[in-house]
């Protein structure tokens, strides 16, 4: 029988892309990323496709964008605390008919429990950004659970709905383990494809800018996120809602929101 001889060098070559590739994906699964990307223009989608980060996203399920082939937008916002314009934007929500996901911290939670009630209680849903708003991607299982259960606990004991099926990572700050710890706590990660900074309070700018920023990003399949904090989103909300459907975008509920592969 004939036997094979393999190159030493061939052999240390093809270990050390073994190792290479294990390396690679252990980092992503504990390497801490920032999201963020090159936003949409004039319809186009934004960079989210090509960023470092997407390989992780895939692996874990999280989602950031819908059906691009449909005019459709996924209304969201962020809860870390009140301003003084939820009731507003709840306001705005009823008379135009539109659905919306408020991702609520436990200090939300706790300081606005009439807020969260009405928000459930007019339809709309409610997502985890954690109890104390820690950067996840550096918290252990058990850290991890915890600041989950206890958004979901005490927001049940306010709307008696148990069923809380999405997070977004605070600071959008995430890895690939922190994303996996989620989903096995029942959670879909979910990030956005439109965005512009609108969290800091001492630097708001008007409706009109607000406006500006989010109609210049749309794209069909948006995730658009928003800050409940931000003055400008309260103004521009309904300007916002009336000229995205006069463009053929319908507003759709986060939970029906369906996923096509994004190249």
């Amino acid at each position: 029988m004939k036997r094979h001889r393999i190159s030493i060098p061939l052999l240390a070559a093809a270990l050390a892309l073994v190792w290479v590739s294990a390396a690679y994906a252990s980092a992503g699964e504990n390497t801490p990323y920032h999201f963020g990307f090159k936003k949409s223009r004039n319809g186009s989608l934004p960079s989210i496709a090509q960023e470092g980060f997407m390989p992780v996203l895939q692996k874990h399920g999280a989602v950031f964008l819908g059906d691009v082939g449909r005019k459709e937008l996924y209304l969201t916002f962020d809860n870390g605390y009140e301003n003084g314009y939820t009731t507003r934007i709840l306001d705005t929500l009823k008379e135009k008919q539109v659905p919306a996901a408020f991702f609520v911290t436990g200090h939300f939670v706790k300081d606005q429990p009439d807020l969260v009630r009405r928000m459930a209680a007019e339809g709309h849903l409610i997502g985890n950004h954690s109890w104390s708003h820690p950067d996840l991607s550096q918290s252990g299982p058990e850290r991890i659970r915890s600041e989950m259960e206890k958004v979901r606990a005490e927001t049940a004991a306010l709307t008696g709905r148990p069923d809380m099926r999405f997070m977004r990572p605070p600071r959008g700050i995430f890895n690939g383990r922190m994303l996996e710890e989620c989903r096995k706590l029942g959670y879909t990660g979910v990030f956005w494809s439109v965005a512009y900074k609108d969290w800091d309070v001492n630097h708001q700018r008007g409706g009109q800018y607000a406006y500006q920023s989010v109609l210049g990003q749309l794209h069909p399949g948006a995730v658009i996120l928003l800050h409940s904090v931000s003055r400008d989103n309260a103004e521009a909300l309904g300007r916002i809602i009336d000229d995205a459907r006069k463009q053929g975008y319908e507003f759709k509920s986060l939970d029906r929101l369906t996923v096509k592969t994004y190249r």
